[in-house]
């Protein structure tokens, strides 16, 4: 065993880049530890062996979804059978907004980080290479015999500049060669959306809600990692990102100010996430000039009533306005939707199919959809709470339709969903379909003019509508058997079938388009280098 006299380990999911756990890796890092960060996924043995090797005074762990709370448990009993007697804490939405519960299921955590984290687990990881008491320090909570002690809050940072740039110990996303790593503008959210835990997390710790960094300084950071790395794609994961209203408008101008001043207009791109209603064509032609290729929208709804029970303060048409705006002004967009909510009857079921033919029926876009889960901490899940409809339990939360019809209808849905590989997992067709629009919008910004890229692009929305109609079809052939009890379940077996000959239709498409132009790809790229 190496060992070291200040080293901490940090535990998490590293898919698509965890920065949570990469600025409090960097902050550690600042204040003088050594830090490794383990992606939970890796085998358990593996694991073991990292934290073994380092011998850390602290392992953190970061769990922002519920789903997983066992899963960590299970993990953490394994490193105490093998001798892991240091210090265990735990940060991250769930644990900020339930820790007593958290710690119950998980007697193995000697405490708990809220909200914010970069500052508390630098005073814990001092206090325990100190032998110095860790349990005052603000902003932890723990356990005092049966009790469960939660302490002061620690403010969240008001300036977010004041933080190093998060290390990045995880694999950069790769389109044709093209490196892209995600990066933070700001950090919480304005909105108050009844389903989503991120506004609770936020405004239950003292302090500023909405944090904005300066322009220059993301700037900046793109332009390190771009030099340093040859990144060329940034994937802002912004909750909300800051563009809605005038300061945030302007704030959102002087980024691309920034970017043209810095020579990296014509050098990267970026994408973005935020509401339909930020949706400003003068501001997004700016960007969109500026290397913005995608902007991801939460759309969640496309039913007056469902966009209501959401809290989301937006209106169908407000959706429909900003969807053909993008379209109109050459930006590719993604969206979350939310096929069922608490509200949901058969006619908002139909009302959203027929929202969805009028967006992606053109075969933009892929369609997609899932039905919203009451995720601990949210309004939406202490309403069902009390209205005795909540079900399920920490890792698997749900709930009662008003209708019980709609809970057959829902399980026959996912069931033949599933079954086909058709909406969810990296291997499904609307995941499949969605890599390959990606991928036609990275070649169209970052390498030479392709003289087939309309042909192939035209061939790849033709698919992509035929796939978006025939899961419209089927959503409707299953209301159709549990409102009217007319009908038949589609075919899992045949739907299986569609999925997989479109898939081949679309690789093999797909691979002579690249093949085509494979000369020109590597030239562009070995030119980059």
């Amino acid at each position: 065993m190496v060992g070291s006299q200040r080293a901490v380990v940090l535990i998490g999911f590293q898919k698509m880049g965890n920065l949570g756990l990469g600025y409090l890796s960097a902050v550690l890092r600042r204040a003088g530890f050594r830090v490794q960060v383990v992606d939970i996924e890796v085998p358990e043995a593996e694991i073991l062996a990292a934290v073994q090797a380092l011998d850390p005074v602290l392992v953190g762990f970061s769990l922002i979804f519920q789903f997983y709370i066992r899963r960590y448990g299970d993990l953490m009993r394994m490193l105490r059978r093998n001798g892991v007697d240091c210090h265990f804490t735990m940060g991250g939405h769930y644990p900020s907004l339930a820790p007593a519960p958290t710690l119950e299921a998980v007697p193995e955590l000697d405490s708990i980080v809220q909200y914010e984290g970069e500052l508390t687990v630098v005073e814990l990881a001092n206090a325990l290479m100190a032998g110095d008491d860790w349990r005052e320090i603000e902003g932890m909570v723990r356990r005092e015999g049966r009790e469960v002690v939660i302490h002061k809050a620690r403010h969240l940072l008001p300036d977010l500049d004041s933080l190093p740039f998060p290390d990045r110990d995880f694999e950069p996303t790769v389109i044709l060669g093209r490196l892209g790593m995600p990066l933070l503008a700001s950090r919480g959210c304005a909105r108050t959306c009844s389903f989503c835990s991120i506004h609770t997390f936020y405004r239950t710790a003292p302090g500023k809600v909405v944090r904005i960094r300066k322009a220059a300084e993301v700037v900046r950071e793109m332009r390190h990692l771009h030099d340093t790395l040859g990144v060329t794609m940034f994937l802002f994961q912004d909750d909300d990102f800051p563009m809605f209203g005038p300061k945030w408008k302007a704030w959102a101008h002087g980024l691309v100010d920034e970017i043209e001043a810095g020579g990296l207009a014509r050098k990267v791109i970026w994408k973005l996430n935020c509401r339909a209603d930020a949706v400003d064509a003068e501001l997004l032609t700016r960007m969109r000039n500026a290397g913005l290729y995608i902007v991801y929208m939460g759309l969640e709804s496309g039913t007056e009533e469902g966009l209501k029970t959401l809290n989301k303060e937006i209106t169908v048409e407000q959706n429909l306005r900003a969807v053909a705006l993008l379209k109109a002004i050459g930006l590719r967009f993604e969206f979350g939707f939310m096929l069922l909510d608490p509200s949901s009857t058969f006619a908002s079921v139909r009302q959203n199919i027929d929202f969805l033919r009028a967006i992606v029926g053109d075969g933009c876009a892929p369609a997609t959809f899932c039905k919203m889960l009451p995720y601990d901490g949210t309004p939406i899940r202490d309403q069902l709470a009390a209205e005795g409809r909540l079900k399920g339990d920490v890792c698997t939360p749900d709930y009662d339709f008003l209708d019980p019809r709609l809970d057959r209808f829902y399980a026959d849905l996912a069931r033949i969903v599933d079954v086909t590989g058709w909406v969810h997992g990296d291997a499904a067709l609307t995941m499949q379909l969605e890599w390959a629009h990606t991928e036609v919008a990275v070649i169209r910004s970052l390498f030479p003019a392709l003289p087939d890229t309309d042909q192939y692009e035209a061939v790849l929305r033709d698919l992509t509508a035929g796939a978006n109609a025939r899961l419209f079809e089927v959503v409707e052939a299953v209301a159709d058997v549990h409102e009217h009890r007319r009908g038949r379940l589609p075919d899992p077996h045949a739907l299986r079938g569609y999925c997989a000959e479109i898939l081949e239709t679309l690789l093999t498409e797909r691979d002579a388009f690249i093949g085509r132009n494979q000369d020109v790809l590597l030239r562009a790229l070995a030119m980059a280098a």
